[in-house]
């Protein structure tokens, strides 16, 4: 199965504890913003996080609300670091005391922006690049109640309509068996779905054929 690579703001609240004010207020700031940004944030899917973005987000939801490093704090940390690093809060390991945040850096010294310092709380950051992709897989798991359900959103394939949980249209079903592909032959081109996805579709569409022909 393809792994996540793209997440959308809403996934990262699931996945990191964040609230969806606190990513924009973050972006807005230039504290921390999205790998993928549409110059107008407004627009659907204006925020597209990359999983390096989730892992530095998780890490700043453990800061902030696990540790009680405040804001102030890693605003600063982060604008020094910013300078010198390539996504630093997904690259780096981080260490706390108090409520002051170290990193190790190339040499392996636990410093702040300022100063070194040589003992600290670490903050493991392969644990957290682990629990994120089992997080972002359950992302793709489908929910019972999805299954054979169409819906239709503004924010999934232009408002057209399509399998719930899934990014794959009533119409695209439909053309498949309209070409003589079986119901197995479907899931075989779309794995994700199940045969109540497909025998949905196909009455989905005839009945919206029907009302269209009058």
């Amino acid at each position: 199965m393809a792994e996540l690579v793209a997440f959308s703001a809403e996934h990262v609240c699931q996945l990191t504890g964040l609230s969806m004010r606190q990513l924009r207020y973050w972006d807005s700031q230039g504290f921390f913003a999205p790998q993928y940004a549409d110059e107008c944030r407004r627009r659907p899917f204006g925020r597209i996080y990359s999983f390096k973005d989730v892992v530095g987000l998780r890490t700043l939801a453990l800061l902030l609300n696990k540790y009680h490093v405040s804001l102030q704090e890693l605003r600063k940390l982060g604008a020094w670091l910013k300078d010198r690093y390539d996504s630093p809060w997904a690259s780096l390991t981080f260490y706390v005391r108090g409520r002051r945040v170290f990193f190790e850096d190339d040499a392996g010294i636990r410093r702040t922006g300022v100063l070194p310092f040589q003992t600290a709380m670490p903050i493991e950051m392969d644990r957290i690049q682990r629990e994120m992709r089992e997080a972002a897989e359950k992302l793709r798991e489908r929910k019972p109640e999805q299954i054979g359900r169409i819906i239709h959103s503004r924010y999934i394939l232009h408002n057209a309509d399509s399998i719930a949980g899934t990014r794959i249209s009533t119409v695209a079903i439909w053309n498949f068996s309209q070409a003589g592909y079986s119901i197995d032959a479907i899931i075989k081109e779309y794995p994700r779905l199940t045969p109540e996805d497909v025998r949905a579709a196909i009455a989905h569409e005839v009945e919206r054929r029907r009302k269209q022909a009058g």
